[in-house]
């Protein structure tokens, strides 16, 4: 528990969920990762309702689904520990990128929208992803974008090729950007539509191997062609021209959520470092008695305590002055908690030796497919040159 940034509301919380997740989740976690997506999907369906039978479900939503309304520090805490099993935060219907897309609807949606989208995938009824990121331009620049969407009558009609559209397959729905005003200032061209994926000229075009591993439902990147997809004009959220406001509206918290769910991984990944230091047997030592494992273990408890309080640093300050205000800070716990939890599966990969290549522990899991956190939502170098231009700033005034 980290007294700084706890609430009696936490401490009545987090027992709860680490005994759902310690008991419930862990136990099953080596089942399900050795499992198909849709065969796992019938297993984590019971989870899922054992989640919400005990009060556990969407805690980032407002009052009125069985918690309180929490803090974004309060719910970064239980995110932490949803991500020490790879299906956590699925099974607590807390995954990007429903999440966002839930909070972006939450804020934004219309009647219409709230009932047909944004109800049902509360209730995890449905799946959605978003999709922003083209294959011919760089995803850290949403404003470049090639896809469009021309007004016909009543309708959208959309056109263009996304990529790594998260858990695309199997979706519901997709919220697309697109350009709607191609000759708009550049924060205003593009806007946000919902289309539904069994619409015509919606095409899944095939889920992306990452790392040699294709995947399938919920754990797959999809690309898509959008060829004249066409949905009505009441899909729009928010205004014309709203989508990069709202896009990145979406991925302040995202940032957060993503960053406790990394310092979950570490953290778990440490646990089982050190459980396997101490076990295993070098002869007349252990690999914990090497001050080389020694080291990294050390290391590795520093960065994870630094890392945390830096993220919930953040998330405190977003909940007082807005994303906005925040930017900087958003920025470096990006690229700073990406490299801390990708250098502790690695030393956990090490120790673990052969075994920890092998599908016998979380840890090849991890290492696949958390190696995308300093390339996802923008790659480290570009959060670390804007980091460096606001740094910079003051000290070019007036040369």
């Amino acid at each position: 528990m980290i007294e700084l940034f706890s609430s009696p509301l936490l401490k009545e919380l987090l027992p709860r969920y680490q005994k759902f997740i310690n008991e419930e989740l862990i136990p099953q976690e080596m089942q399900l990762l050795s499992l198909p997506f849709k065969e796992a999907e019938i297993l984590l369906k019971r989870l899922r309702i054992k989640a919400k039978d005990a009060g556990l479900w969407a805690p980032y939503l407002p009052a009125g689904h069985g918690i309180p309304a929490l803090t974004l520090p309060e719910f970064a805490q239980l995110s932490e520990w949803m991500a020490r099993t790879p299906f956590g935060h699925y099974v607590f219907n807390c995954q990007a990128p429903d999440i966002g897309n839930i909070e972006l609807l939450h804020r934004h949606a219309d009647q219409f929208q709230r009932e047909r989208f944004q109800a049902p995938l509360e209730q995890g009824n449905i799946r959605s992803c978003f999709s922003m990121t083209e294959p011919g331009r760089a995803g850290s620049n949403p404003l470049l974008m090639d896809t469009t969407a021309v007004e016909d009558g009543d309708d959208w009609v959309i056109n263009g090729r996304k990529w790594f559209t998260t858990a695309a397959d199997g979706a519901d729905f997709a919220v697309v950007m697109a350009v709607t005003d191609p000759a708009a200032t550049p924060y205003e061209r593009a806007s946000l539509i919902i289309v539904p994926t069994d619409t015509l000229g919606f095409n899944l075009l095939r889920n992306i191997p990452v790392m040699g591993e294709a995947g399938e439902g919920y754990h797959s990147h999809g690309e898509i062609l959008y060829t004249d997809c066409r949905v009505p004009k009441s899909h729009l959220i928010g205004q014309k021209g709203s989508g990069f406001r709202l896009a990145q509206e979406r991925l302040g918290p995202g940032r957060i959520h993503h960053c406790m769910r990394w310092i979950g991984i570490a953290e778990r990944s440490l646990e089982l470092m050190c459980a396997r230091a101490v076990s295993r047997s070098l002869g007349q030592e252990r690999l914990a008695d090497r001050d080389t494992i020694k080291h990294w273990i050390a290391e590795s408890r520093a960065s994870i305590d630094a890392a945390r309080y830096f993220v919930l640093h953040v998330a405190h300050d977003i909940e007082q002055r807005g994303a906005k205000a925040a930017r900087d800070g958003i920025s470096a716990i990006k690229f700073h908690v990406a490299k801390v939890m990708l250098e502790v599966v690695d030393r956990a990969v090490q120790v673990h030796g052969a075994l920890g290549l092998t599908e016998d522990t979380p840890l090849s899991y991890w290492y696949r497919h958390e190696r995308g956190a300093r390339i996802y939502d923008g790659p480290d170098e570009v959060h670390k040159s804007s980091l460096a231009r606001s740094i910079l700033k003051p000290f070019e005034t007036g040369n």
